[in-house]
Protein backbone atom coordinates (compact mmCIF):
# COMPACT_ATOMS: atom_id res chain seq x y z
CA UNK A 1 0.00 0.00 0.00
CA UNK A 2 2.81 2.64 1.05
CA UNK A 3 4.46 1.72 -2.21
CA UNK A 4 1.42 2.43 -4.09
CA UNK A 5 1.59 6.03 -2.53
CA UNK A 6 4.77 6.25 -3.19
CA UNK A 7 4.31 5.42 -6.73
CA UNK A 8 7.18 3.09 -5.98
CA UNK A 9 9.87 5.91 -4.96
CA UNK A 10 10.78 5.02 -1.68
CA UNK A 11 13.42 6.58 0.24
CA UNK A 12 16.17 4.35 -0.06
CA UNK A 13 17.70 5.08 3.07
CA UNK A 14 16.74 4.93 6.83
CA UNK A 15 18.04 7.58 7.90
CA UNK A 16 16.00 10.12 5.37
CA UNK A 17 12.87 7.74 5.68
CA UNK A 18 13.19 8.49 9.73
CA UNK A 19 13.58 12.45 8.58
CA UNK A 20 10.39 12.48 6.28
CA UNK A 21 8.22 10.77 8.69
CA UNK A 22 8.95 12.97 11.26
CA UNK A 23 8.72 15.83 8.95
CA UNK A 24 5.21 14.46 8.38
CA UNK A 25 4.31 13.43 11.66
CA UNK A 26 5.10 17.69 12.50
CA UNK A 27 3.20 18.99 10.11
CA UNK A 28 -0.07 16.98 11.02
CA UNK A 29 0.18 17.52 14.38
CA UNK A 30 1.66 21.13 14.35
CA UNK A 31 -1.42 23.01 15.44
CA UNK A 32 -1.01 20.27 18.80
CA UNK A 33 2.09 19.99 19.52
CA UNK A 34 2.96 23.82 19.30
CA UNK A 35 1.18 26.73 20.89
CA UNK A 36 1.30 30.51 19.31
CA UNK A 37 0.43 32.01 15.80
CA UNK A 38 4.03 31.64 14.87
CA UNK A 39 4.24 27.75 14.66
CA UNK A 40 1.11 27.36 12.71
CA UNK A 41 2.22 29.99 10.36
CA UNK A 42 5.61 28.45 9.19
CA UNK A 43 4.15 24.70 9.62
CA UNK A 44 2.03 26.09 6.91
CA UNK A 45 4.60 28.03 5.08
CA UNK A 46 6.40 25.00 4.84
CA UNK A 47 3.91 23.07 3.30
CA UNK A 48 3.35 25.52 0.60
CA UNK A 49 7.34 25.68 0.02
CA UNK A 50 7.18 22.10 -0.52
CA UNK A 51 4.84 21.41 -2.89
CA UNK A 52 6.48 24.95 -4.81
CA UNK A 53 10.20 23.54 -4.62
CA UNK A 54 9.08 19.86 -5.59
CA UNK A 55 6.91 21.45 -8.92
CA UNK A 56 10.34 23.78 -9.91
CA UNK A 57 12.16 20.28 -9.15
CA UNK A 58 9.72 19.04 -11.70
CA UNK A 59 11.62 21.35 -14.53
CA UNK A 60 14.85 21.52 -12.99
CA UNK A 61 15.75 18.40 -11.81
CA UNK A 62 13.85 16.19 -13.51
CA UNK A 63 14.04 18.29 -17.13
CA UNK A 64 16.65 20.32 -17.05
CA UNK A 65 15.08 23.96 -17.40
CA UNK A 66 16.14 26.30 -15.83
CA UNK A 67 13.13 28.82 -15.49
CA UNK A 68 13.38 32.24 -13.67
CA UNK A 69 9.59 32.74 -14.45
CA UNK A 70 8.16 29.95 -11.31
CA UNK A 71 7.14 32.90 -8.72
CA UNK A 72 5.11 34.23 -11.69
CA UNK A 73 2.64 31.59 -11.64
CA UNK A 74 2.97 30.93 -7.80
CA UNK A 75 1.97 34.57 -7.69
CA UNK A 76 -0.85 34.25 -10.15
CA UNK A 77 -3.12 31.00 -8.29
CA UNK A 78 -2.67 33.68 -5.10
CA UNK A 79 -3.95 36.63 -6.88
CA UNK A 80 -6.63 34.49 -8.31
CA UNK A 81 -8.33 33.76 -4.99
CA UNK A 82 -7.20 37.32 -3.48
CA UNK A 83 -8.76 39.30 -6.22
CA UNK A 84 -12.31 36.77 -6.17
CA UNK A 85 -12.66 36.76 -2.56
CA UNK A 86 -12.03 40.66 -2.04
CA UNK A 87 -14.15 41.81 -5.33
CA UNK A 88 -17.73 40.18 -3.48
CA UNK A 89 -19.52 41.79 -0.41
CA UNK A 90 -19.45 38.49 1.16
CA UNK A 91 -17.05 35.68 0.76
CA UNK A 92 -17.76 32.17 -0.60
CA UNK A 93 -16.65 29.09 -1.88
CA UNK A 94 -17.72 29.92 -4.99
CA UNK A 95 -15.74 33.00 -5.22
CA UNK A 96 -12.98 30.85 -4.60
CA UNK A 97 -13.64 28.62 -6.71
CA UNK A 98 -13.87 30.94 -9.93
CA UNK A 99 -10.92 32.93 -8.61
CA UNK A 100 -8.74 29.72 -8.98
CA UNK A 101 -10.35 28.55 -12.03
CA UNK A 102 -9.49 31.84 -13.35
CA UNK A 103 -5.98 31.62 -12.18
CA UNK A 104 -5.12 28.43 -13.22
CA UNK A 105 -7.16 28.97 -16.73
CA UNK A 106 -4.35 31.89 -16.88
CA UNK A 107 -1.56 30.04 -16.20
CA UNK A 108 -1.81 27.09 -18.31
CA UNK A 109 -2.19 29.56 -21.16
CA UNK A 110 0.99 31.55 -19.97
CA UNK A 111 3.09 28.52 -19.50
CA UNK A 112 2.22 27.14 -22.87
CA UNK A 113 3.12 30.72 -24.40
CA UNK A 114 6.21 30.69 -22.69
CA UNK A 115 7.23 27.11 -23.18
CA UNK A 116 6.35 27.34 -27.04
CA UNK A 117 7.91 30.51 -27.83
CA UNK A 118 11.00 29.74 -25.15
CA UNK A 119 11.41 26.16 -25.09
CA UNK A 120 13.05 26.33 -28.30
CA UNK A 121 15.61 28.53 -26.85
CA UNK A 122 18.67 27.01 -24.95
CA UNK A 123 20.25 26.99 -21.85
CA UNK A 124 21.00 30.44 -20.12
CA UNK A 125 18.90 32.70 -23.24
CA UNK A 126 15.40 30.44 -21.97
CA UNK A 127 16.29 31.42 -18.59
CA UNK A 128 16.67 35.54 -19.30
CA UNK A 129 13.47 34.98 -20.75
CA UNK A 130 11.75 33.92 -18.47
CA UNK A 131 13.11 36.83 -16.38
CA UNK A 132 12.68 39.11 -18.28
CA UNK A 133 8.88 37.65 -18.77
CA UNK A 134 8.13 37.63 -14.52
CA UNK A 135 9.68 40.92 -14.17
CA UNK A 136 7.05 42.22 -16.52
CA UNK A 137 4.43 40.22 -15.11
CA UNK A 138 5.21 41.87 -11.17
CA UNK A 139 5.75 45.16 -12.90
CA UNK A 140 2.05 44.81 -13.96
CA UNK A 141 0.80 43.88 -11.28
CA UNK A 142 2.26 46.53 -8.44
CA UNK A 143 1.09 49.32 -11.50
CA UNK A 144 -2.73 48.05 -11.81
CA UNK A 145 -3.09 48.82 -8.78
CA UNK A 146 -7.30 48.97 -8.68
CA UNK A 147 -7.25 45.52 -10.12
CA UNK A 148 -4.53 43.89 -8.04
CA UNK A 149 -3.95 46.86 -5.90
CA UNK A 150 -0.95 47.64 -6.32
CA UNK A 151 2.47 47.56 -3.71
CA UNK A 152 0.19 47.32 -0.95
CA UNK A 153 -1.48 44.54 -2.05
CA UNK A 154 -5.34 43.22 -1.28
CA UNK A 155 -6.17 42.10 1.92
CA UNK A 156 -9.58 39.78 2.07
CA UNK A 157 -12.17 37.43 4.15
CA UNK A 158 -12.90 34.26 3.69
CA UNK A 159 -15.87 31.83 4.19
CA UNK A 160 -17.14 32.03 7.43
CA UNK A 161 -16.30 28.35 8.40
CA UNK A 162 -12.54 29.36 7.81
CA UNK A 163 -12.71 32.57 10.00
CA UNK A 164 -10.92 32.54 13.66
CA UNK A 165 -14.37 33.20 15.03
CA UNK A 166 -16.11 30.42 13.86
CA UNK A 167 -15.32 27.24 16.30
CA UNK A 168 -16.42 23.54 16.24
CA UNK A 169 -16.63 22.71 19.90
CA UNK A 170 -16.93 24.55 22.59
CA UNK A 171 -13.68 23.56 24.81
CA UNK A 172 -10.26 23.08 23.52
CA UNK A 173 -9.11 19.82 22.12
CA UNK A 174 -5.26 19.17 23.16
CA UNK A 175 -4.22 23.04 24.32
CA UNK A 176 -5.97 23.95 20.04
CA UNK A 177 -9.09 25.42 19.72
CA UNK A 178 -10.89 23.99 16.96
CA UNK A 179 -12.04 27.36 15.14
CA UNK A 180 -12.08 28.51 11.48
CA UNK A 181 -8.00 28.93 11.31
CA UNK A 182 -7.17 25.06 12.71
CA UNK A 183 -9.68 23.95 9.33
CA UNK A 184 -7.70 26.82 6.95
CA UNK A 185 -4.18 24.82 8.24
CA UNK A 186 -5.97 21.40 7.27
CA UNK A 187 -6.72 22.37 3.87
CA UNK A 188 -3.55 23.44 3.33
CA UNK A 189 -2.24 20.46 4.35
CA UNK A 190 -3.91 17.83 2.80
CA UNK A 191 -3.58 20.06 -0.87
CA UNK A 192 -0.61 20.54 -0.51
CA UNK A 193 0.06 16.63 0.85
CA UNK A 194 -1.95 15.85 -2.75
CA UNK A 195 -0.45 17.72 -4.99
CA UNK A 196 3.16 16.58 -3.74
CA UNK A 197 1.64 13.10 -4.47
CA UNK A 198 0.80 13.79 -7.61
CA UNK A 199 4.42 15.28 -8.89
CA UNK A 200 5.62 12.58 -7.20
CA UNK A 201 3.40 9.97 -9.31
CA UNK A 202 4.22 12.09 -12.33
CA UNK A 203 8.02 11.54 -12.02
CA UNK A 204 7.91 7.81 -11.56
CA UNK A 205 5.41 7.42 -14.58
CA UNK A 206 6.67 6.90 -18.03
CA UNK A 207 5.76 10.85 -18.78
CA UNK A 208 8.50 11.58 -16.11
CA UNK A 209 11.57 8.64 -17.04
CA UNK A 210 10.80 10.77 -20.45
CA UNK A 211 11.69 13.80 -19.21
CA UNK A 212 14.73 12.64 -17.14
CA UNK A 213 15.69 11.08 -20.90
CA UNK A 214 15.44 14.43 -21.83
CA UNK A 215 17.46 16.23 -19.30
CA UNK A 216 20.21 13.34 -19.74
CA UNK A 217 20.47 13.44 -23.66
CA UNK A 218 17.95 15.36 -25.62
CA UNK A 219 19.43 14.62 -28.95
CA UNK A 220 19.19 10.96 -28.05
CA UNK A 221 15.88 11.04 -26.44
CA UNK A 222 14.27 13.02 -30.09
CA UNK A 223 16.75 10.06 -32.01
CA UNK A 224 14.59 7.63 -30.38
CA UNK A 225 11.31 9.18 -31.11
CA UNK A 226 10.11 12.08 -28.76
CA UNK A 227 9.27 14.86 -29.80
CA UNK A 228 10.83 16.54 -27.11
CA UNK A 229 9.84 20.44 -27.32
CA UNK A 230 6.27 18.82 -26.82
CA UNK A 231 6.97 16.55 -23.29
CA UNK A 232 8.83 20.66 -22.39
CA UNK A 233 6.19 22.27 -23.00
CA UNK A 234 3.77 19.70 -21.15
CA UNK A 235 6.21 19.85 -17.65
CA UNK A 236 6.40 23.80 -17.61
CA UNK A 237 2.48 23.44 -18.28
CA UNK A 238 2.36 20.93 -15.29
CA UNK A 239 5.17 22.61 -12.85
CA UNK A 240 3.33 25.75 -13.43
CA UNK A 241 -0.50 24.57 -12.74
CA UNK A 242 1.21 22.79 -9.30
CA UNK A 243 2.86 26.35 -8.41
CA UNK A 244 -0.43 28.18 -8.63
CA UNK A 245 -2.60 25.83 -6.50
CA UNK A 246 0.43 26.44 -3.63
CA UNK A 247 0.16 29.88 -4.55
CA UNK A 248 -3.37 29.57 -3.89
CA UNK A 249 -3.52 28.01 -0.77
CA UNK A 250 -0.65 30.28 0.54
CA UNK A 251 -3.41 33.07 -0.51
CA UNK A 252 -6.36 31.20 1.74
CA UNK A 253 -3.86 30.88 4.88
CA UNK A 254 -2.27 34.68 4.64
CA UNK A 255 -5.83 36.39 3.74
CA UNK A 256 -3.63 38.67 1.97
CA UNK A 257 -1.92 38.79 -1.41
CA UNK A 258 0.94 41.17 -2.84
CA UNK A 259 4.18 41.97 -4.72
CA UNK A 260 6.50 40.88 -2.34
CA UNK A 261 4.32 37.67 -0.53
CA UNK A 262 3.26 36.75 -4.27
CA UNK A 263 5.97 37.45 -7.26
CA UNK A 264 9.00 38.62 -5.20
CA UNK A 265 12.07 37.46 -6.47
CA UNK A 266 13.23 36.87 -3.38
CA UNK A 267 10.80 33.68 -3.58
CA UNK A 268 12.68 32.56 -6.63
CA UNK A 269 15.72 32.89 -4.73
CA UNK A 270 14.61 30.56 -2.23
CA UNK A 271 13.22 27.88 -4.19
CA UNK A 272 17.12 27.86 -5.86
CA UNK A 273 18.41 27.48 -2.50
CA UNK A 274 16.05 25.20 -1.54
CA UNK A 275 16.40 23.15 -4.29
CA UNK A 276 19.93 23.05 -4.23
CA UNK A 277 20.21 22.21 -0.52
CA UNK A 278 17.55 19.27 -0.48
CA UNK A 279 18.81 17.52 -3.53
CA UNK A 280 18.02 18.65 -7.24
CA UNK A 281 16.05 15.53 -9.24
CA UNK A 282 14.81 14.31 -6.29
CA UNK A 283 11.10 15.30 -4.94
CA UNK A 284 11.75 14.11 -1.44
CA UNK A 285 14.67 16.89 -1.59
CA UNK A 286 11.91 19.21 -1.92
CA UNK A 287 10.50 18.03 1.43
CA UNK A 288 13.70 18.37 3.66
CA UNK A 289 15.37 21.21 1.95
CA UNK A 290 11.74 23.27 2.42
CA UNK A 291 11.98 22.13 5.97
CA UNK A 292 15.21 23.14 6.83
CA UNK A 293 15.08 26.38 5.06
CA UNK A 294 12.29 27.54 6.64
CA UNK A 295 12.73 26.69 10.03
CA UNK A 296 15.85 28.63 9.63
CA UNK A 297 14.43 31.63 8.40
CA UNK A 298 11.73 31.89 11.12
CA UNK A 299 14.32 30.69 14.23
CA UNK A 300 17.84 31.34 13.58
CA UNK A 301 17.40 35.28 14.48
CA UNK A 302 16.16 33.65 17.49
CA UNK A 303 18.37 30.96 18.49
CA UNK A 304 21.23 33.18 18.00
CA UNK A 305 19.37 36.13 19.89
CA UNK A 306 19.97 33.32 22.81
CA UNK A 307 23.77 32.35 22.24
CA UNK A 308 24.11 36.13 22.06
CA UNK A 309 23.04 36.59 25.75
CA UNK A 310 24.95 33.14 26.47
CA UNK A 311 28.00 34.77 25.57
CA UNK A 312 27.71 37.96 26.53
CA UNK A 313 30.99 37.87 28.77
CA UNK A 314 33.06 36.88 25.35
CA UNK A 315 32.71 40.70 23.64
CA UNK A 316 33.94 39.25 19.89
CA UNK A 317 31.85 35.82 20.40
CA UNK A 318 28.52 38.25 21.51
CA UNK A 319 29.13 40.18 18.43
CA UNK A 320 29.31 37.74 15.55
CA UNK A 321 26.35 36.14 17.56
CA UNK A 322 23.91 39.49 17.06
CA UNK A 323 20.65 38.41 15.66
CA UNK A 324 21.00 41.24 13.28
CA UNK A 325 23.54 39.17 11.49
CA UNK A 326 21.45 36.03 11.15
CA UNK A 327 21.58 36.54 6.92
CA UNK A 328 25.07 36.18 7.18
CA UNK A 329 24.93 32.95 9.07
CA UNK A 330 22.47 31.26 7.14
CA UNK A 331 25.23 32.06 4.45
CA UNK A 332 27.45 30.60 6.18
CA UNK A 333 25.09 27.41 6.84
CA UNK A 334 24.38 27.15 3.15
CA UNK A 335 27.74 27.08 1.83
CA UNK A 336 28.46 24.27 4.28
CA UNK A 337 25.61 22.56 2.98
CA UNK A 338 26.82 22.57 0.04
CA UNK A 339 30.38 21.67 0.44
CA UNK A 340 29.48 18.73 2.59
CA UNK A 341 26.18 17.57 0.76
CA UNK A 342 27.37 18.96 -3.14
CA UNK A 343 24.77 16.65 -4.55
CA UNK A 344 22.05 17.70 -1.89
CA UNK A 345 21.04 16.12 1.31
CA UNK A 346 19.03 13.40 -0.40
CA UNK A 347 21.30 12.43 -2.79
CA UNK A 348 24.16 12.09 0.31
CA UNK A 349 22.20 10.04 2.37
CA UNK A 350 20.96 7.64 -0.41
CA UNK A 351 24.69 7.23 -2.06
CA UNK A 352 25.54 6.70 1.89
CA UNK A 353 22.81 3.64 2.13
CA UNK A 354 24.34 2.56 -1.29
CA UNK A 355 27.84 2.55 -0.11
CA UNK A 356 29.35 4.79 -2.33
Amino acid sequence: MLIRVLSGDLPRSRLLSAILVAILLGLLFAPFLFSGARPLNTAATICVYIVLVASYDLLLGYTGIVSFAHTMFYGIGAYGVGIALSSVDEPTWSAIVVGLAAALALTVVLAFVVGLFALRVRAIFYAMITLAVASSFSVLASQLSDFTGGEDGRTFSVPELLSPGHTFVDHDVFGRAVDGRLITYYIVFAGCLVLFLFLLRLVNSPFGRVLQAIRENEFRAEALGYRTVVYRIWANVLAAVAAALAGALMALWLRYVGPKTSLGFEIMTDILLIVVIGGMGTMYGAVVGATLFILAQNYLKVLMGQASAMVSGVPLLAAALQPDRWMLWLGVLFILSIYFFPIGIVGKLRLRRAGR
